[in-house]
């Protein structure tokens, strides 16, 4: 009972180390990292850490659902009305474009997690990677169904729509060399937003209609 009020009591504490154990596994991984540097970023202690978390494991999975989460609301955050098939779809690739942009740490989490290709990989797949997937290609179905867009293969538009805005985010620091500025700063972002939303309508979309 005293841990449950704690937990109500003090939300903030749990978020601080949440925020600082992102940081810290998206540069050194779930083995590099360190729970005392971890609490310090906090602004929390090591008890602190194991109180809310129970072990640096379940820290590094808190983080990734926590993450996932967020992800999954900015995909389905559209509204369902007033909105065609094809324009929840590319209402869902905004958000999922939006969400990378605001959330750096994420690609290279998710690039540890495959490369590891563990058990730890299996649930993210499960209960997010996939039913996202087939979210995005459900649309493209749908878009096709209503008409608005040529009958492309839904599967491989929606793979294709992840996977083009990840590897994105995911290689910016190294195609800002090739490019000779920074890709990830608000300008750059802003064009490759409108670049990849525009360059999908005119691959699936008939006539390249505009969506909202």
């Amino acid at each position: 009972m005293g841990r449950g009020r704690r937990k109500v009591e003090d939300p903030a504490t749990a978020r601080r180390i949440l925020a600082a154990a992102e940081q810290h596994f998206a540069a050194q991984g779930l083995a590099g990292a360190r729970t005392e540097e971890i609490a310090v970023a906090a602004h929390a202690n090591k008890a602190m850490l194991y109180y809310y978390f129970g072990n640096k494991r379940r820290l590094h999975r808190a983080v990734h659902e926590n993450l996932l989460r967020q992800l999954r609301a900015a995909v389905f955050a559209a509204p369902k009305t007033n909105l065609s098939p094809g324009e929840r779809f590319f209402a869902g690739v905004s958000g999922y474009f939006d969400f990378l942009a605001t959330h750096p740490n994420y690609p290279r989490l998710v690039q540890r997690q495959a490369i590891e290709a563990g058990r730890g990989f299996d649930w993210m797949v499960k209960e997010f990677f996939r039913p996202l997937h087939q979210e995005f290609a459900r649309m493209v179905k749908e878009g096709i169904g209503s008409g608005e867009f040529r009958g492309v293969d839904a599967d491989q538009a929606a793979l294709m729509s992840m996977q083009v805005t990840t590897s994105y985010f995911a290689a910016a620091p190294i195609l800002s060399r090739v490019v000779g500025h920074d890709l990830l700063a608000p300008e750059a972002v802003a064009a490759r937003k409108r670049a990849l939303l525009d360059f999908l309508r005119h691959a699936i979309s008939r006539n390249g209609a505009k969506t909202r």
